[in-house]
């Protein structure tokens, strides 16, 4: 038996277990929220054009602008410089200064309220 075959035979094995396993091992304990086609919190007996607020989208999309910020431009120096502390502090320090400037604006416009 080959190297290849082996490594499909032990694959197919893990896959086939694991499904197994999660057929059986789960509890089915059903409720009235679980059994509702939403499981979201929306009432399926009302209308479904119930608008959203506003601040929703606000704060969701400063949500994925600080998020996305923090997730994928904060390494970029550090990737970029390599591993020179003196010129890589100073730059991570000015970033997160602007990140906090930015929050601190957003929060003293009311941009953050949830109520209106």
């Amino acid at each position: 038996m080959t190297t290849m075959t082996f490594l499909f035979l032990i694959t197919i094995a893990i896959a086939a277990i694991l499904a197994l396993a999660a057929h059986i091992l789960p509890s089915r304990n059903s409720d009235g929220e679980k059994n509702s086609p939403y499981e979201c919190g929306f009432d399926p007996l009302n209308s479904a054009r119930l608008p959203f607020s506003f601040r929703f989208f606000l704060v969701a999309i400063l949500f994925l602008l600080f998020d996305l910020e923090i997730a994928l431009i904060f390494p970029l120096p550090a990737a970029m410089l390599g591993t020179n502390p003196s010129t890589l502090i100073p730059i991570t320090l000015i970033f997160m200064i602007i990140l906090t400037l930015g929050l601190v604006f957003e929060w003293v416009n009311g941009g953050l309220e949830w109520a209106e």
